[in-house]
């Protein structure tokens, strides 16, 4: 089951260039990485701004979910995280931007698609006995 995958933060520190500076490997809070995690269950469509007739249909059948964050700057992780679960690393260069406008680093994306990739390729079949 993939929404079981396990993603955690990993301690490290490494050195930079030359400079023998160690610098501490992006982070991500432990409320990120919930955020991250619960972006595997989204849908491409709740990235998308819901028009006049799909929030009336959501409206005549009782649901009027609203997937979007308060916060902007969790917004944006969760929606890069939503397209790095779908696409990996092919994810559009507007939406990174955006990613890094909110104030993350190309390293957090780095480690956000690895974290995801790795989470999403222990994902396990089972095949029915008898079949082949």
């Amino acid at each position: 089951m993939a929404y079981l995958a396990r993603i955690e933060p990993t301690e490290a520190t490494f050195l930079r260039g030359s400079d023998d500076e160690r610098v501490q490997e992006p982070r991500f809070s432990d409320l990120e990485w919930s955020i991250i995690r619960l972006a595997r269950q989204d849908r491409l469509w709740t990235l998308r701004a819901p028009t006049r007739f799909s929030r009336f249909f959501r409206r005549l059948i009782g649901r009027n979910p609203n997937p979007a964050l308060a916060n902007e700057r969790l917004e944006s992780l969760r929606r890069i995280a939503v397209l790095s679960w779908h696409f990996g690393f092919t994810v559009p260069g507007e939406d990174v931007a955006e990613f890094l406008q909110a104030g993350f680093s190309l390293e957090q994306y780095e480690l956000l698609v690895s974290k995801v990739r790795s989470a999403a390729s222990n994902v396990f079949t089972f095949r029915k006995p008898g079949l082949a």
